[in-house]
């Protein structure tokens, strides 16, 4: 999960990078915590427009997807830099407690007494998630830090001593 741009009934998984090889092939940038989310892929939208995956590799940590219909170099240039996007009704599970990073952006976030801003960025710091409220404030996502989170309500709420 990272900081994306989707629609509402969409979400980003990915992003394609420079084509591989002559036969189409491209290199994905993964743009999901779920490593496995491409393993037994079979229909994706490219920058908009849905796809069969005839392939998917791992290669030297590096993910590599064909796509039917892209048989050449040229056809797999035309897609790189689009984004890889599902159905946000094929989004991976998540346990209780977990979000999703694109559903944490654009949180409005409150303390005891105020607004503090709304959360533009979530930064994976390896321990803990990092909430960035209005590209300054920093606020580590800490279940004794962060009091609720709703995201119907787009509502987070802290602990004035989260910052």
């Amino acid at each position: 999960m990272t900081k994306s741009l989707q629609s509402e009934d969409k979400i980003i998984v990915g992003k394609v990078g420079a084509a591989r090889g002559l036969d189409g092939t491209l290199r994905i940038i993964p743009l999901t915590d779920f490593e496995g989310r491409f393993d037994g892929l079979e229909k994706i939208f490219v920058g908009g427009k849905l796809f069969n995956v005839e392939e998917v590799k791992h290669i030297s940590g590096q993910l590599f997807i064909k796509f039917a219909g892209v048989d050449s170099r040229e056809d797999a240039r035309a897609l790189t830099n689009k984004f890889l996007t599902v159905d946000r009704a094929d989004a991976a599970p998540l346990d209780d407690g977990e979000y999703y990073t694109f559903d944490i952006i654009g949180c409005e976030v409150f303390d005891d007494v105020k607004r503090l801003g709304t959360v533009t960025n979530v930064l994976k710091t390896g321990s803990n998630d990092v909430f960035e409220v209005d590209g300054k404030l920093l606020i580590p996502a800490l279940k004794t830090l962060v009091r609720s989170i709703d995201i119907a309500a787009k509502r987070i709420d802290v602990d004035s001593n989260a910052y």
